[in-house]
Order: structure tokens, then sequence, then C-alpha cells
């Protein structure tokens, strides 16, 4: 019986070693596919990284000069205000050099919105248009019977676009038609 016993027990370390070792290959084969997919995950984690990257990179290459960009608008606005007020000075008015003062003024303006269009920024066309909040804001309603509601008819402060993006909004004058009770009110007080 001993002899038995022991080849009993030699079948049984047997089986469990069989066992042992088929759970250690599961085991292997497991810890194998899982450190596979966090190798995946890493290389597809490290790829969206990169092209993150590069999208900041071309980013701040496109739009580093962007707060420069919309401060130097300042220029324009003010060399354009200059024009008219020097337009309408009644004693610059008598100047007779006047007119090639205005030129000079006008050839830095030109100068200065070749460089802008050169840098991709370009003023927005406003007036006549539709208005349109991503583009325009509206600063005022003008009374306007002849353009439709919603129609860009006077523009304050122009507008720029840096490529896609919005550089400073067009401030605008946006027409309004009188409704009926307004023209009652007004047809009274011209009665009276």
């Amino acid at each position: 019986m001993s002899e038995n016993n022991k080849k009993n027990t030699e079948k049984a370390e047997e089986v469990q070693k069989d066992a042992l070792d088929k759970k250690t290959e599961v085991t292997v084969e497991q810890k194998l596919k899982e450190t596979e997919e966090k190798l995946l995950r890493s290389l597809a984690e490290i790829e969206n990284q990169r092209r993150r990257f590069e999208k900041e990179i071309k980013d701040a290459f496109e739009f580093g000069s962007f707060n420069f960009a919309k401060e130097s608008l300042a220029i324009l606005d003010n060399l354009d205000r200059a024009k008219i007020a020097i337009q309408n000075d009644e004693v610059l008015k008598s100047n007779k050099d006047l007119d090639k003062f205005l030129n000079n003024i006008s050839i830095i303006e030109k100068d200065l919105i070749s460089i802008f269009e050169k840098n991709r920024i370009v003023k927005i066309e406003a007036k006549g248009k539709k208005f349109d909040p991503n583009l325009h804001q509206a600063m005022t309603e003008i009374d306007d019977e002849k353009s439709d509601e919603g129609t860009v008819v006077q523009v304050i402060q122009s507008g720029y676009m840096m490529g896609e993006r919005l550089l400073r909004p067009a401030l605008v004058g946006v027409a309004k038609r009188k409704n009926s009770k307004n023209k009652e009110k007004e047809e009274k007080k011209e009665g009276k």
C-alpha cells in the first residue's frame, strides 16, 4: 500500500503541477495581453500629445502676433481720425499745403493696410450686409425705411479678421423699421 500511496501521491503532484503550469501559462498570457494593451494605449497617447503640440506650435506661429496686430489697429484708426479732423478744420482748410499733407497721411495709411494684408489681416466689409453677431457689434439701431431690418447701415469702427480669427468686431449701426405705433406717435406730434 505504501507503494500504491506513493504512486497516487506522485500522480496527484503531477496533476497539481500540470494545473499550476497551465495556470501560470494563462497568467503569463493574460499579463502579456495586458502589457500589449497598455503599450498600445501609451503609443496612442504619445501620438495624440504629439499632434496637440504640433497644433499648439502652429497656432503660436500663426497667432503669436495676435495681440500686437490688435493693438496696431489703433494706429490705423488714429490716422483715419486725423484725416477727418484735418479736413474739417476751418483754419487748415485755407492752407495751400493741406492736400499734400492729406496725401502723405493717405500713403502711410495705405502702407499700413498693405502690411496688414501681407499678414492676413483684412477689414470686415460690414455696410449693407446682414448683421452677424460673430463679426459685428451693434452699437445703435437706426430707423431706416430703405433698408431691410437687421442690415448694417452705419460702420462706427471697422472690424478686422486675422486669417480665420476675429481680431476686432466691427462696431455698427443696424437698421430697424419704424413700427406702426411709433409712426402714429410721430404723426400726432407733427400734427400738433
